[in-house]
């Protein structure tokens, strides 16, 4: 990482929720449930500077469509600049807007949201509206630096498997899974 991305983090400590870049090893946990296929639509919140972005689209067909949020101008601008893929939508916004951008149905959600600093009432209506676009049986994947969530996201989808990746600090992982409407 250098120095411009590691100040840029520290200064947007509050929106970003993270002092550095997320690793490759989070990156592949994290994407581990990204559906393989023709037409895949993928939610990604926090976009940041791009790293889980490119992991995601690496995993897409040509047919598929990335739609990141990122509520930072310069992070939106940063991966414009380096990220020239006609699959992926950069909107820069909160994902509490989700329904505004995206309609249908989608195949994940990926989320590096600072669910720490975001009130519980938009963590419960970003939660909600994931849960309502998403197709059955497909999965929302958090990463956190804290175990705390695990009720929240089980209450939120039903199902929830935690993933912690040992580093310092440690890493979380939240896979929930979409359970059936019956």
């Amino acid at each position: 990482m250098d120095l411009k991305v590691g100040l840029s983090y520290a200064k947007n400590l509050l929106t970003t929720g993270a002092l550095a870049e997320t690793s490759p090893k989070v990156e592949r946990e994290i994407c581990k449930h990204v559906p393989k296929g023709e037409n895949v639509i993928v939610i990604e919140y926090g976009m940041g500077y791009g790293n889980i972005t490119r992991k995601i689209l690496d995993k897409l067909s040509p047919t598929g469509k990335l739609y990141a949020f990122e509520v930072n101008k310069e992070y939106c601008d940063h991966v414009r600049k380096t990220i020239k893929d006609e699959r992926l939508i950069i909107i820069n916004d909160s994902a509490e807007n989700l329904k505004l951008y995206v309609e249908g149905k989608v195949d994940a959600v990926i989320s590096s949201l600072p669910f720490s600093f975001i009130s519980e009432e938009k963590r419960t209506q970003i939660i909600q509206h994931s849960n309502d676009l998403l197709v059955e049986g497909a999965h929302f994947s958090q990463v956190l630096l804290s175990s705390f969530y695990q009720k929240t996201f089980q209450n939120g989808f039903g199902n929830c498997l935690l993933v912690k990746l040992p580093s310092f600090p440690n890493y979380y992982i939240y896979h929930s899974q979409k359970r059936s409407s019956n």
